[in-house]
């Protein structure tokens, strides 16, 4: 079931008696029902989430991390996750029957999970067949929904996440000729690139056009990129690079790889959210950074480490708008109907799905 489906079977609408009440007391009634609901209530929050929300989460990571977590603690019935609607679905892929994967707001969608649904998906499958026959194997960014992965498990393929893209795409070069690498474009290029795969050995497929880019043998294609992008991560530039150099020569500049090739090839490194917070907490006292990620993220960065000087390689970006939709008000409102006995905005991904999304992230996790 697609998040627009979801969307029209649940009354999303907040009510309105949670609009009129004080932070201070949204606060006081969350941390009520934590209390009341014990072991049984698991709040895993996004590293990209509003502080307001972060202080209630029992763990904070990226997608994949928290839905193993949620996995992992069996005492829990309810995993209330704060995150997006794909993150929840793998959460939801990953726990058991008898747990239960609510999201607090089911608008928490992601731009780059949307532009690749399973029918452009299919249908680029049997084009790209036509063109290369059995020599491709498909990857997924885990940042995909459910019915991406279980295609890609289907066809022998897996996930992979920002920390371990090299190493997925590697394997997956060992099983087959080429890749389809869905649907981040920018991760793909910048992890094909830094393994030695040149540019012009990478071919773009618009889902839209429905067709192949590429100038050039067709013989020579090694990764076909899914023409998708984080709508965050794509707002960093080579100008926000250059203001940087010139404004503050001594900051160094890591970015995340979801951003365009040109930015991390201009920056001083790049990793996952994860390589980013670990780089900073490492760095010394003194030292300065810009960092190029989701905003929510590197404000909370910048209130952890005051003694270094940390700012947003772009001034002006926003936080990611889809996450944010998740605030104190929704998770109010999905804990007291979990009280109530009504639980509200349940992710279920349909067995078949599950099954073979599984395979996709069993093939990259043993290969952790």
């Amino acid at each position: 079931m697609s998040i627009f489906e979801m969307l029209k079977e649940n009354d999303t609408a907040l009510p309105e008696r949670y609009k009129s009440l004080s932070e201070h007391e949204m606060v006081a009634r969350i941390l009520e029902i934590k209390k009341e609901l014990g072991a049984k209530l698991f709040i895993p929050g996004h590293h990209y989430q509003k502080d307001e929300v972060i202080q209630f989460s029992d763990t904070t990571g990226d997608s994949l991390q928290l839905a193993q977590v949620s996995a992992k603690n069996t005492d829990a019935e309810y995993i209330v996750f704060c995150g997006v609607h794909f993150m929840a679905e793998t959460a939801d892929i990953l726990t058991s029957k008898e747990q239960k994967v609510i999201l607090p707001d089911m608008r928490a969608g992601c731009s780059m999970a949307d532009m690749a649904d399973i029918h452009q998906t299919e249908r680029a499958w049997t084009k790209l067949q036509d063109y290369f026959g059995d020599t491709m194997i498909p990857l997924t960014y885990v940042n995909s929904t459910a019915s991406i992965k279980s295609f890609v498990g289907k066809n022998g393929g897996a996930t992979v996440t920002s920390s371990n893209a090299h190493r997925m795409v590697e394997w997956a070069l060992g099983e087959k000729e080429r890749i389809l690498f869905l649907p981040d474009q920018h991760l793909g290029r910048n992890t094909a690139y830094d393994l030695g795969i040149p540019l012009d050995h990478m071919a773009v497929w618009d889902p839209i056009k429905d067709e192949l880019v590429f100038e050039g043998n067709l013989e020579d294609i090694k990764i076909i990129l899914w023409k998708g992008h984080c709508s965050v991560h794509e707002n960093f530039t080579v100008k926000n690079i250059e203001n940087i150099r010139k404004q503050h020569p001594e900051m160094k500049i890591i970015v995340h790889p979801e951003c365009s090739r040109e930015v991390v090839e201009l920056s001083d490194d790049n990793g996952s959210t994860k390589k980013i917070i670990e780089t900073i907490e490492a760095a010394p006292s003194g030292s300065s950074w810009a960092i190029g990620t989701e905003m929510n993220l590197v404000k909370r960065i910048i209130n952890q480490h005051p003694d270094k000087n940390i700012v947003s390689l772009n001034p002006f970006m926003c936080p990611c708008l889809t996450m944010n939709r998740i605030d104190m008000p929704h998770l109010l409102w999905a804990l007291e109907s979990i009280v109530e006995g009504n639980p509200i905005n349940i992710i279920e991904v349909e067995e078949e799905v599950s099954k073979y999304a599984i395979d996709a992230l069993d093939r990259m996790l043993e290969r952790a």
